[in-house]
């Protein structure tokens, strides 16, 4: 017995102009064509997959050749219109398969044979983009001039990849990402003309995960629909590897609000889930966009520029991120970079701000993504006095923790420096290259530990450093984690602190300036948590005679790197 079960993406393929969704200006323009009989040789479709190229070349072919058309629209009961799925004038090509030139000559031998009952024969070449050089070059000699019962439909996902010479003899229509609103729709009448069950939160998830295809929609909602259980937000979110909303917007708030622990919390649930980091990253980046251009009209400017810094640093991380190291900590550290740097940083860093929002491509980013914003009214639920609760105590605790931090490195690499040993750098540095081979890959401190370098060593503190800042800070915040693992291994009590390799070489030249002005280093109590930092600057001067300094450093009085 034949199945006769079609998937939904096939079953709800649009047969006519007026079941096409999101293409209004094209079909406007293609009924006008069959109005006016103002039919061209030639027309390519382009633009993204999913949103109706093909299925319209199909309606169009079968416009054209309808015998009593009216308003554009085929009457539905000629021959021509009864026999469409058979039809030997319709013929519908594959580049991607049938892409060399011995299959385009094929084609050009059968376009001077006539239709056999229809006003045209049409050829719907799709993928065209994937046609060899010799290929275009051989469709270019019929489409300069055809015969007048021919029309060709090209349809490419990549306009980039067809030759201008082919463009050109073209009419060109663009086709656009399905609105949100519209697949939200469409997918609601779809599932209720199949009695899916499903919730108002999943159709809108599965708006967003097709990203303006119809297609994959449907494609979705087929896949999801087999267990004939009710589809819930949780079930798209598990099945296709998504986040929600309500996460993104509390990673946001945590953020702007600067607490680090709860931020922490959430990407380290992030670490060991399904979730796809590029997806994710994309769907934070369009969240971020929704936030800063809300912050920037309400004249929030420090907090616009940080979530505007944000958003540069996590879209050149989608192609950047090394498999050997996990995602999500690379995303959160950038995250913890600006969520360390002050206001004043932050407005020195950048004061763009009026240039950026005047931006027409930003603009029109941050008007595509508020399609979706304007579909979805989650909130955090918080209480008012809870809100202000958390935010208060987070100030506190990460005032402490700044503080304490930057006190806690000034005192360890004070003391570090007073009983530096060359002989004990070598050993150390021996033990941290075993340490990093030791602890496991799926350990949480693996990735914020393996490019750290010792620098600097006595018998009881290692000083090390990273080219990035942000896995400095990342570094000294985990110390305790981390020596508590060194501990383990070593049965050491050795101390750690991190720094940047900038501050490194401020750092070395304070203490070549310090051996030439006799001024040697004493050791200092550590700070407890809850101490008071107390003014430790240290000079940063530049050093004139870079010949004394390598001087001095040449007779090996430097116990360090």
């Amino acid at each position: 017995m034949e199945n006769d079960y079609k998937v939904l993406y096939r079953k709800y393929r649009p047969f006519s102009f007026d079941e096409v969704i999101g293409q209004t200006y094209t079909i406007k323009m293609l009924k006008n064509a069959v109005v006016s009989n103002k039919i061209s040789h030639a027309y390519i479709f382009t633009g993204p997959r999913g949103t109706g190229k093909t299925s319209t070349a199909k309606i169009f072919a079968r416009t054209i050749n309808c015998e009593n058309p009216k308003s554009g629209i085929p009457c539905g009961k000629c021959y021509s219109c009864l026999n469409v799925n058979n039809s030997a004038d319709i013929i519908e090509i594959d580049a991607a398969s049938n892409n060399g030139v011995d299959e385009v000559r094929e084609l050009i031998n059968n376009v001077k044979v006539a239709p056999s009952f229809s006003k045209y024969k049409v050829y719907i070449i799709d993928e065209v983009h994937m046609l060899s050089k010799s290929a275009f070059n051989a469709l270019l000699l019929t489409l300069e001039e055809p015969p007048s019962h021919i029309v060709f439909i090209l349809a490419t996902t990549n306009i980039e990849s067809v030759p201008i010479t082919i463009l050109s003899r073209c009419q060109r229509f663009d086709f656009k990402k399905i609105s949100f609103e519209e697949l939200v729709s469409h997918i609601k009448w779809v599932a209720e003309k199949e009695k899916i069950s499903i919730t108002e939160d999943a159709i809108e998830e599965i708006a967003y995960l097709s990203e303006g295809g119809c297609r994959d929609a449907l494609s979705i909602l087929n896949q999801l629909s087999t267990s004939n259980e009710e589809i819930n937000l949780e079930v798209v979110l598990t099945n296709y590897g998504s986040v929600s909303f309500v996460q993104i917007k509390n990673i946001i708030s945590y953020f702007l609000t600067e607490n680090y622990s709860l931020l922490k919390d959430v990407f380290d649930e992030l670490k060991f889930s399904s979730i796809d980091y590029k997806f994710f990253l994309k769907k934070m980046i369009d969240q971020l966009f929704l936030q800063a251009i809300d912050l920037n009209e309400k004249g929030h400017k420090e907090d616009f520029l940080k979530l505007k810094n944000v958003i540069f640093e996590l879209n050149a991380l989608i192609n950047q991120i090394n498999i050997t190291i996990d995602p999500f900590l690379l995303i959160f550290l950038v995250f913890v970079k600006y969520m360390s740097l002050d206001n004043h940083e932050i407005l020195k860093k950048d004061d763009s701000l009026e240039k950026l929002s005047e931006k027409d491509d930003l603009k029109e980013k941050f008007s595509e993504v508020k399609e979706v914003e304007s579909q979805k009214e989650e909130v955090i639920e918080f209480s008012n006095e809870k809100i202000a609760e958390e935010k208060e105590e987070s100030i506190q605790k990460e005032e402490v923790d700044v503080d304490y931090i930057k006190h806690l490195k000034e005192v360890r690499i004070n003391n570090c420096f007073a009983q530096a040993d060359k002989k004990l750098l070598t050993s150390f540095k021996e033990k941290w290259q075993a340490f990093n081979e030791t602890i496991e890959a799926t350990h949480e401190i693996k990735a914020v530990i393996m490019d750290m370098e010792i620098v600097l060593a006595s018998e009881k503190i290692n000083i090390v450093t990273h080219l990035q800042a942000s896995m400095v800070e990342l570094f000294n915040r985990e110390l305790e984690k981390i020596e508590s693992e060194y501990q383990k291994m070593e049965k050491s009590s050795i101390k750690f602190m991190a720094c940047s390799k900038e501050e490194w070489d401020q750092l070395k030249k304070e203490y070549v300036k310090r051996l030439k002005e006799n001024h040697p280093y004493e050791m200092m109590d550590e700070p407890t948590y809850q101490q008071n930092p107390v003014n430790l600057t240290h000079s940063t001067e530049e050093d004139e005679d870079l010949k004394e300094v390598f001087a001095i450093f040449d007779e090996e009085k430097l116990e360090v790197q």
